[in-house]
């Protein structure tokens, strides 16, 4: 584990200095293109089912339920001007690095749940993926993204558990890159 957080840590200030610009850049669109705060706070499940405030680019309407996208009836309708393009791109989750750097969460792990997605909370907790620390990315990211059902994420968090490693993460960093380019598993 300190090893693991040694490298979150280092490799976040330097993301941090070399994503400063698009970070700002995108901060500045958001709050051009419509009304409402630049972060959106999303209260989520960390490591041992604790809450935590996880921030991202707002790419909803403030009005949008709190709920997972995928509850939404037409999530698009929902979507600001560049919404849309914020998913797609993932750079959205740029400012969850902050929660890198504070040890709420790592580069790579188990997605953090929404506090409501009680089925997933559950299944994670009863095959203890709820030590984990939550990540920016995931094996289950990687194998699926957002069309994934909820027993196959929990699959594939549970196979991250029993095989985690630097070097699976590594692996697991890579092929996110590659996702992210390729924007492949995404929805909305």
């Amino acid at each position: 584990m300190g090893l693991k957080r040694a490298a979150d840590f280092l490799l976040a200030v330097i993301a941090s200095v070399i994503l400063l610009v698009p970070i700002l850049v995108v901060a500045l669109c958001v709050r051009l293109t419509s009304t409402g705060p630049i972060l959106y706070w999303s209260k989520r499940v960390g490591r041992f089912n604790q809450i935590f405030l996880m921030p991202k680019f707002r790419s909803m309407r403030v009005d949008t339920p709190t709920v997972a996208t995928h509850l939404l009836e037409n999530p698009d309708r929902f979507l600001t001007p560049i919404g849309s393009f914020l998913r797609k791109s993932s750079l959205d989750e740029l400012p969850q690095i902050w929660c890198i750097l504070g040890g709420r969460m790592s580069f790579v792990g188990p997605r953090p749940a929404l506090y409501n997605q009680y089925d997933l909370i559950e299944l994670r907790t009863a095959n203890g993926v709820d030590t984990l620390l939550p990540g920016l990315t995931g094996w289950a990211q990687i194998n699926g993204r957002d069309e994934l059902p909820i027993p196959e994420k929990v699959k594939f968090d549970v196979e991250y558990l029993k095989r985690r490693s630097i070097g699976f993460d590594m692996r697991i960093l890579f092929l996110t890159a590659e996702k992210v380019i390729r924007r492949k598993g995404i929805r909305h």
